[in-house]
């Protein structure tokens, strides 16, 4: 498993375009099904702040969801009380709201979002990752010593990328891309499970966070009941925009 290539990162490039198709698919998102007003905190992905996922969030609240940002300014990986400050952030909202919350993380805030809800099943409703790496080695990113320089943390301990390699104890969804120029795609693949899925969109690692693909699979997913749950089904007219992924 290697990193994406050189052509796939170039065509990184192509995000404002995923954000001009957002804002012309804004009257198509408005018709899905509005959410519950479950609480649901964001993460963002290594290096941005929660400005990067305020379309995310402004998308989330237009459906009903009271969304909350990470608010930990930029995220330079877990540094020291990073962890423990979104911990207390997720039992937090649990106690106020007296129900669980839901955890998105985009890229290295999916691993966050993975690692809280095994901390916390109880309190934690579902997990959904956006371009997020847990599987494979932490080299199959382009991004791994951009890591290790903000974080001062190595990547590549077997210990650690066993822990993170294993799926959450509640439904979790992982949305990828098979043209991701960061994050080599079989990185962000869940192994079968009842409750594991992995579904694939057309989309850049950096405009998975405004991709209406990848909105759309948010929406469904945050939406499904945690005891009725039941895995994304790519039929009908779906199967043309997406792809229902097993762990390879």
């Amino acid at each position: 498993m290697t990193a994406p290539n050189a052509l796939l990162l170039m065509l990184e490039a192509r995000a404002p375009w995923e954000f001009a198709s957002l804002l012309a698919s804004i009257p198509w998102l408005r018709r899905l099904p509005r959410g519950d007003g479950h609480p649901v905190i964001v993460f963002p992905g290594l290096g941005a702040n929660d400005l990067s996922t305020r379309p995310l969030r402004s998308f989330l609240e237009a459906l009903g969801y009271e969304t909350h940002p990470w608010g930990q300014g930029f995220n330079f990986g877990p540094r020291h009380g990073v962890l423990e400050q979104c911990t207390a952030d997720v039992k937090r909202l649990f106690k106020h709201h007296a129900q669980p919350v839901s955890l998105v993380g985009w890229s290295l805030g999916g691993i966050y979002a993975r690692e809280l809800a095994k901390e916390l099943p109880d309190h934690v409703r579902s997990v959904v990752t956006l371009g997020t790496p847990f599987t494979g080695h932490p080299r199959a990113t382009n991004a791994w010593r951009f890591f290790e320089f903000v974080s001062g943390h190595k990547v590549g301990d077997p210990a650690m990328m066993a822990q993170i390699r294993r799926a959450p104890p509640v439904p979790t969804t992982s949305i990828y891309s098979r043209s991701d120029g960061i994050v080599s795609w079989r990185c962000s693949l869940n192994e079968a499970g009842p409750l594991c899925e992995n579904i694939e969109v057309p989309a850049s690692h950096i405009g998975l966070g405004l991709n209406p693909l990848a909105f759309y699979v948010l929406a469904d997913r945050l939406a499904q009941h945690p005891e009725s749950w039941q895995p994304f089904e790519a039929e009908g007219l779906r199967k043309w925009f997406f792809k229902v992924a097993s762990h390879r």
